[in-house]
């Protein structure tokens, strides 16, 4: 498979030059970083980032790699730049809301170097939000740091642009981004496998120099000059190429996903030999050297670009103060409205664009084939909301909250976090989480909303963490519920895994990101030191698991409850169904239930269905992990379980 690390007999790790592969582009990535001598690799599961270092630790053993799942992205970023001060060559790997968390320590490395050994920060920005909470386009935080940037165009572009940056870092002592974006990340194409650079070192810091940001006014000297040589470099790099006619009436300057789309937009238009494509895999700087080359002052220029107008604003500043051949030509893009300012490109998008600059016709796609489709998809397609999956504890938690609430009477509600469980505000979940946020952010806001009782707010709040975002973001929150003795219950939901990324492993596991074994941290032992009420049920046991949540609900301050049952999906492939269940036909009362089908219309497990030819719910087979929870939802007792 594309996304595997193992390919065959052959690996990303073998010494296979020449070979063609089908890989997805994270797969390639990976597979880069090892052609260009990587030994040491640190990330926090976060997509569309994740496959990159998940195929690093498939092949970790056979390549000589250290690899982990850091604790968060910050760690992740520090514990790579300590191999990068020791003279290896280090990688960190995270999504753009990743890179939120370790700015701190990223705005200070880019006055500090990264010493002998090559420093590498790649961050997966997803237009369009297809994963994430926002679109936010990570190169501002390039600009602002003065960090060279490589941007590829596709999964072959990234192996080697991979290779490249590591050796480029070390060139310039200097942190190389690359930004890849979900359409590269997580599509497939075919890759050729390069030559393996033999870089064996031992690491050593060396005490005789050190590394600080201090004095500022001469390490912000030094960085500029290093950015100053990346553009020279740049200027002559073969990942920027101009295709076209020497004299176009239309220039696209394109970066990324752009490349593609632009040359699949010229295929369809009447007259794409009065344009040319510039196509930039070196963002920041810019190469302007390569721009003065391929530039006609009299082509207009359009910018194609994901997702803000990075390129085409350095563009215009760098045009207003050059003037290359005395003119200042005018250029297209998102400023104009030629291009959307949001969300993904495509072809129709360029194509339009395109037409409208050079007034040459143009027929994009109906709506009405769209619809279509869409139709006709429907007849294929079961359909599927985005729902907990089958034997997910989550669903049980946040019924035994929503229970509590409902108890009180004053209008409470859980403040919620990213992960599974942010699936609780979806037609799936209770809907008691009314805010969302950042990793970590339930804690905090909940923590702020039991400060204000003073003020006379009277709503029971609860904070909701899983036990990944606990490790990564969480724990500040809870020394500062604790530090200021904030009103809250926070609700911890161990289901002993990162479930949302795919199942990798965090501080609280016994496993690492490779095989052998890790020191668990334990979750518990943690709030009890800060002298939390501390309560661990199964929210499969439901009396003891209501129990202890209103236990906790009767006490003042904070209060720690940790849900804690295996990921359904996890102890299903691991153990297998731990019960039979079935619908009582006859039991079930269909239509008539005064529950108004609370089975399927609200707790919504994928594997329990609504039979429309009899009118009553029905276990779906093939989609159940025989959990049994249902059980505990019928008012009618329908559902049955028999353990096996």
């Amino acid at each position: 498979m594309g996304n595997e690390a193992s390919v065959g007999k052959i690996t990303i790790a073998s010494d296979a030059p020449e070979h063609l592969e089908l890989l997805l582009g994270n797969a390639a990535i990976a597979r880069g970083l090892i052609e260009g001598g990587l030994s040491v690799a640190a990330a926090y599961p976060g997509t569309p980032s994740t496959e990159i270092l998940e195929n690093l630790a498939k092949v970790a053993e056979k390549a000589g790699l250290y690899v982990e799942w850091s604790t968060n992205e910050k760690v992740a970023v520090e514990v790579a730049a300590a191999a990068s001060m020791s003279g290896l060559r280090a990688v960190t790997a995270m999504k753009a809301q990743g890179l939120n968390v370790a700015m701190d320590f990223v705005m200070h490395v880019n006055l500090t170097g990264t010493g002998k050994g090559g420093l590498v920060l790649i961050v997966c920005d997803d237009p369009a939000g297809h994963s994430s909470g926002n679109e936010q386009d990570s190169r501002w935080v390039v600009r602002a740091g003065d960090f060279p940037l490589l941007e590829p165009t596709s999964a072959q572009e990234a192996k080697d642009m991979a290779k490249y940056a590591l050796s480029l870092s070390e060139e310039l002592g200097a942190l190389i981004f690359i930004r890849s974006v979900t359409r590269i990340s997580h599509s497939s194409s075919d890759v050729v496998f390069g030559d393996k650079e033999q870089v064996a070192r031992i690491p050593e810091f060396d005490t005789s120099t050190g590394f600080s940001p201090t004095p500022v006014n001469k390490t912000h000297v030094t960085a500029k000059q290093k950015l100053e040589k990346a553009r020279s470099i740049f200027d002559s790099s073969p990942f920027n190429a101009y295709v076209g006619p020497k004299t176009p009436k239309l220039t696209i300057i394109c970066s990324g996903t752009g490349y593609q789309y632009s040359r699949d937009a010229l295929t369809v238009l009447d007259n794409p030999d009065s344009v040319a494509i510039l196509k930039l895999g070196t963002t920041w700087p810019l190469p302007t050297g390569f721009l003065v080359q391929h530039l006609d002052p009299d082509s207009e220029i359009l910018v194609i670009e994901e997702v803000d107008p990075h390129i085409e604003t350095a563009l215009k500043n760098w045009l207003y103060d050059a003037k290359p051949g005395g003119v200042l030509p005018k250029v297209h893009g998102k400023s104009t409205g030629h291009i959307p300012a949001v969300g993904e490109m495509n072809p129709d998008i360029v194509a339009i664009a395109v037409a409208k600059i050079l007034g040459i016709s143009f027929q994009p796609r109906e709506a009405e084939y769209d619809e279509r489709a869409q139709q006709f998809l429907a007849t294929l397609c079961l359909e599927r909301e985005l729902v907990y999956c089958p034997g997910c504890p989550h669903r049980a938690s946040f019924l035994h909250i929503k229970n509590l609430l409902r108890l009180d009477g004053n209008d409470g509600f859980v403040a919620g976090d990213i992960g599974c469980y942010s699936l609780d505000r979806r037609t799936g979940g209770q809907r008691v989480s009314k805010t969302l946020f950042a990793m970590g952010s339930g804690v905090g806001v909940a923590s702020g909303f039991g400060k204000l009782g003073r003020f006379g707010y009277r709503q029971p709040v609860f904070a909701a963490c899983g036990d990944s975002t606990f490790f990564h973001a969480a724990i500040p929150a809870v020394i500062n519920a604790v530090h200021n003795n904030s009103d809250v219950i926070i609700v911890v939901l161990d289901n002993s895994a990162t479930a949302m990324t795919g199942f990798q492993s965090h501080p609280g596991l016994p496993a690492g990101a490779t095989a052998g074994s890790a020191v668990s941290v334990s979750i518990e032992d943690i709030c009890r030191s800060l002298g939390c009420a501390v309560e661990v049920a199964d929210p499969y046991d439901t009396k003891d698991a209501r129990e202890k949540l209103w236990r906790l609900g009767q006490l003042k301050g904070p209060k720690i409850m940790i849900m804690r049952r295996k990921c359904g999906l996890i102890a299903f492939r691991e153990d297998g169904a731990t019960y039979r269940v079935w619908v009582d036909q006859g039991q079930c009362l269909g239509e008539s239930c005064g529950c108004n089908r609370y089975c399927t219309r609200i707790f919504k497990c994928p594997a329990l269905v609504w039979d429309k030819e009899v009118g009553k719910a029905v276990i779906d087979k093939a989609m159940c992990t025989g959990c049994g929870f249902c059980v505990n939802i019928c008012p009618e007792n329908a559902i049955q379980r028999e353990a096996l």
